[in-house]
């Protein structure tokens, strides 16, 4: 019995779907309560190659809903992207995993689209600018992306592909002003298994060639009130649309050159990401005076200061710990990276 017959024996797959999915390269942008679940099942699956994204770390809790992470990862403060992908290879080592512990810039996005051949992008994230820059990238470089989002008892998925679907800018409009978010109102994990299986369920039509079976429309589902609905949303589709309009500008990727401040969602943490992407630990270590360092490993270096502790990234970035207010956490950023 191969690892893959019970997969195989579901007629639309069969064996050549399997052999299909086993030269696909799909890119995970967030490994978080969405990305972490499908990572899993498209590495169950038997993907050839999975790409993940993301900018944190494993904290303790995560793990009420994301999946791939255990108390381990917590105490050794790994980096998820890398701790996904060492417990990917655990469940299947025969899939190939790349492992970025970096957010998803705009630059960083457009060398990996344009070196690697991606079949597929997920968006994983908790975040609508690092989604429409997904949603500018993916029709800049025609790869279809599914969207997902689930925050509470609620969940959203969609399946968008350049020259065939409304795009995010069509349905939405452009960036939402405000709406809840896992830090006011939580999330359940039984939401975000649902969405991230609704996510891999529409990459595996795409992936082996099932269009026919694919949904086309905006799935909703509230796994409390135990409501669901299916919403067509072809007829939005905006020929002047600046992403997949006639003439394109994708506005969302030209906003990448210069110092960003982002509150982190849940996190009471601010996120500092300079122009420059490297950052030598081990010089900073050594030049920190009157902070306590907790954490010091090859990804990342955690030190105490004064009502505060900080974190500082092999990539450059920065997270200030003990404050959402960005204001207070720039203050505190410049006193020891000026």
């Amino acid at each position: 019995m191969t690892r893959y017959s019970r997969q195989e024996r579901f007629t639309p797959i069969g064996e050549v779907g399997q052999a299909a999915l086993a030269t696909k390269h799909v890119l995970i942008i967030g490994a978080g309560a969405l990305g972490a679940p499908t990572a899993d099942l498209l590495a169950r699956a038997g993907i050839g190659k999975i790409s993940i994204i993301d900018r944190d770390f494993v904290d303790l809790s995560n793990l009420q809903r994301q999946t791939l992470y255990t108390e381990r990862d917590v105490v050794k403060r790994l980096p998820k992207a890398s701790a996904a992908k060492q417990r990917l290879l655990t469940v299947n080592a025969d899939v190939q995993v790349d492992a970025y512990d970096q957010e998803a810039t705009v630059h960083f996005l457009e060398q990996l689209l344009t070196t690697k051949t991606i079949d597929l992008i997920f968006d994983g994230t908790d975040n609508f600018d690092t989604r429409f820059i997904i949603n500018d990238m993916a029709h800049k470089h025609q790869v279809p992306w599914i969207y997902g989002a689930c925050v509470g008892a609620s969940s959203l998925s969609l399946f968008i592909e350049p020259n065939q679907t409304p795009c995010l800018h069509c349905i939405m409009g452009g960036l939402p002003t405000s709406g809840p978010t896992c830090d006011t109102v939580g999330i359940l994990a039984s939401a975000s298994q649902i969405t991230a299986a609704m996510q891999v369920a529409e990459a595996l039509k795409y992936l082996t060639n099932n269009r026919e079976a694919m949904r086309g429309t905006v799935f909703s589902l509230d796994v409390w009130q135990n409501t669901f609905s299916s919403m067509d949303v072809a007829s939005l589709k905006k020929d002047d649309c600046p992403t997949c309009g006639t003439s394109p500008s994708y506005p969302f990727l030209h906003k990448d050159a210069t110092t960003r401040f982002a509150s982190l969602c849940g996190r009471d943490t601010v996120q500092i990401r300079p122009t420059h992407t490297t950052r030598d630990l081990t010089m900073l270590a050594n030049k920190l005076t009157g902070a306590t360092i907790t954490h010091h490993n090859e990804f990342l270096l955690t030190f105490k200061v004064t009502g505060y502790t900080l974190t500082a990234f092999r990539d450059g970035r920065v997270f200030v710990h003990g404050t959402a207010d960005v204001t207070e956490a720039k203050k505190i950023y410049y006193q020891y990276f000026a």
